[in-house]
């Protein structure tokens, strides 16, 4: 006969609970492993050390290899490319860009078409690194469900593989394992952490009849869970699922140059071989008229173009990183500045993460610090996050708790204790009350715990000797600055931030009433963010997403800009998104969107003045002789003009007036 829920019960009960099996380290690709990054840091060192050595006038063979070690580690994968798109009858810029690195190395040029390959070679190995990171971070959620169950039949106890599950199935789900299903509890009391789903910072109790989640975390009690999805239906699963296809789907937003990458390359192609073929059609003489071609191609070539978008948003990304915000490319730090709507999570976004003690109501015959005191003593030996906090809460106010004696915990009722000779119970009103031997204490303790509860706060009875001795509210505080972080980010997007949640209503109405918003959506899956994300996209808006959890994931990752805490955040939401705030201040959030927006600003600066000096001297080229050196000048000059006004952000002047 298969045991029963009270026996597995009383057995676990003589010991301590068994610790969370440890979570398995993320199977993160090495920085080298990726073929890319080894190309394209062959490339730069090259450079680096060609460069220096060209400048200072050494002999070409000591700099001469090392620009063709440059160019062939950096150049072959972006041209290989270009040839693919042109055999599909697309001209990339891709290939433009190999075309002038190769024209301007034929006139001596090599330091310009060395930095066009390493800028290029870059970054696309940092694009390739962002990607598979992403993909090992899904691959790594999967590890959040435990490979094997305990499935309970006619016989006893089987243990078995997660995936061999099958609906109606009866699983055992010890204290301190991770439950193996999403389910149906039959049987049993327990706290489950189901903060990975749905993003509470406090356990929920679970009894026969609520729903559990796949990889969730069991706490002190034994629970019996009937399996009510196959495992590649789970949460867990639809979570790796729709990041997958986010991933894969979400058409990436293209910097300036690229948007006008294929019309531009076809010109200035079409253009130089009409100037080379066109007078030697007439007659003119070869080497004048290919020295003519080529300086059209050099001073056409979009060097000034590259520079005037790329040291901007990189000199961006390098203020932000100084200030703990860690954005992961170019294109993210554009794309950040062009946000019409704002999402927010709202555990370990807008708020710590934490439970706090948010206000001690003493009852009848005793004081605030006296029950508090007893609470924290009976609380000590507890690993709960709601002992955590109010052995916290006494320590700040300078109060010692004394050793406690005969602990035990209950499951849904709370822990009980004998502390200086007095029976001091902690836990859930519901479970107390009930017991309490003081009827005038009881009506008083239950209207505090009705008052909490009603502004979104937890509430935890205190008993000593049986009668109430006090109500401890317990909440979530909410995150220095973020209000002012609400109102700045409702300013740049130009429409009311919203917070997506999986807390509770009343929880979420008060975190948004503290942080001033009135667009909250509370008790939502990951699958709702995501949707809710969508839906707002398929309306013409921009998303930008700020989230920490796993159940923010698949919003980061739809979400057009995701902005990710990272001192608490999940591996999965920190590789989603597209950046993330280090130090975990929120008010980071709206500055580096402001920062991005001034990016973009001395970008289209940038792209005037690189367009006014590459339309000139191509109309000199056209309508005169542009002599090769002057136009080499000129195409120079405008390159280091554009580039010393992308590097203005640079300065932490910047960072402050974006602060502002």
């Amino acid at each position: 006969m298969a045991p029963t829920l009270a026996d597995e019960h009383t057995a676990t009960a003589a010991t301590a609970p068994a610790p969370p099996a440890p979570a398995a380290l993320p199977r993160r690709t090495r920085l080298f492993a990726l073929p890319e990054v080894r190309w394209a840091a062959l490339s730069a060192l090259a450079f680096l050390i060609a460069f220096p050595l060209d400048l200072a006038g050494a002999p070409a063979w000591a700099w001469g290899p090392l620009y063709a070690v440059c160019y062939a580690a950096g150049g072959w994968e972006p041209g290989w490319a270009g040839l693919t798109a042109l055999r599909e009858r697309t001209l990339d810029v891709d290939l433009l860009m190999v075309v002038a690195a190769i024209g301007a190395a034929a006139i001596g040029q090599y330091l310009d078409g060395g930095l066009l390959i390493v800028i290029f070679a870059v970054s696309g190995a940092l694009e390739a690194l962002a990607t598979r990171r992403t993909e090992d971070s899904v691959r790594g959620l999967l590890d959040l469900a435990p490979s094997t169950a305990v499935r309970l039949t006619t016989d006893g106890e089987e243990t078995v593989a997660a995936t061999a599950l099958a609906v109606g199935d009866t699983v055992l789900v010890r204290p301190g394992e991770r439950l193996p299903a999403d389910g149906t509890v039959l049987e049993g009391a327990s706290e489950v952490d189901q903060a990975s789903i749905t993003g509470e910072p406090l356990p929920a109790e679970k009894r026969s009849g609520d729903t559990v989640f796949a990889g969730t975390l069991n706490g002190t009690g034994a629970l019996r869970v009937r399996v009510d999805a196959d495992a590649s239906e789970s949460v867990i699963a639809r979570i790796v699922t729709m990041v997958e296809e986010a991933s894969g789907t979400k058409a990436p937003t293209q910097l300036f140059i690229e948007k006008i990458e294929q019309r531009y390359s076809v010109g200035v192609v079409v253009a130089t071989l009409a100037l080379f073929a066109v007078p030697l059609a007439f007659g003119a003489a070869l080497t004048p008229t290919l020295l003519r071609a080529m300086t059209f191609m050099i001073v056409a070539s979009p060097c000034a173009v590259v520079l005037a978008t790329m040291p901007p948003l990189l000199s961006a990304i390098a203020n932000a990183g100084r200030h703990g915000v860690l954005v992961k490319s170019a294109v993210a730090m554009e794309r950040l500045g062009s946000v019409t709507r704002v999402a927010m999570d709202k555990t370990g976004t807008l708020t710590e993460g934490t439970p706090r003690v948010a206000a001690v109501r003493a009852l009848p015959g005793f004081d605030e610090d006296e029950a508090l005191a007893a609470a924290a003593a009976a609380e000590l030996p507890s690993e709960h996050p709601l002992a955590r906090a109010v052995v916290t809460a006494a320590r700040d106010r300078g109060l010692r708790p004394a050793d406690a004696t005969d602990f035990s915990s209950v499951p849904g009722r709370g822990v009980r204790a004998t502390v200086a000779g007095r029976t001091v119970q902690v836990g859930s009103p519901t479970g107390l009350l009930t017991d309490a031997a003081d009827p005038g204490g009881t009506a008083a303790a239950g209207k505090a715990v009705a008052e909490y509860e009603e502004d979104g706060r937890t509430a935890v009875v205190v008993l000593i000797d049986g009668a109430p001795a006090a109500v401890l509210a317990l909440a979530d505080r909410l995150r220095p600055g973020a209000p002012r972080a609400v109102a700045r980010l409702r300013a740049l997007a130009g429409a009311e931030p919203a917070l997506l949640t999986g807390d509770n209503g009343r929880t979420a109405a008060r975190t948004a009433e503290e942080s001033g918003m009135t667009d909250v959506r509370a008790g939502l899956l990951p699958e709702d963010k995501g949707a809710a994300v969508r839906a707002w996209q398929e309306e013409g808006e921009r998303v930008l997403v700020v989230g920490d959890g796993v159940n923010d994931a698949p919003a980061l990752a739809a979400a057009d800009s995701g902005v990710a805490m990272g001192r608490a955040g999940s591996d999965l939401a920190l590789e989603t998104a597209d950046a993330v705030v280090v130090r975990d201040e929120i008010g980071a959030v709206p500055t580096v969107v402001a920062l991005s927006r001034r990016a973009r600003q001395l970008v289209k600066q940038n792209l005037v003045i690189a367009s006014v000096c590459i339309g000139g001297l191509v109309v000199w080229d056209l309508a005169g002789h542009l002599p090769l050196p002057l136009g080499v000048l000129g195409h120079e000059g405008s390159t280091v003009l554009v580039g010393l006004n992308g590097l203005r952000l640079l300065r932490t002047a910047a960072w402050r007036r974006a602060a502002a």
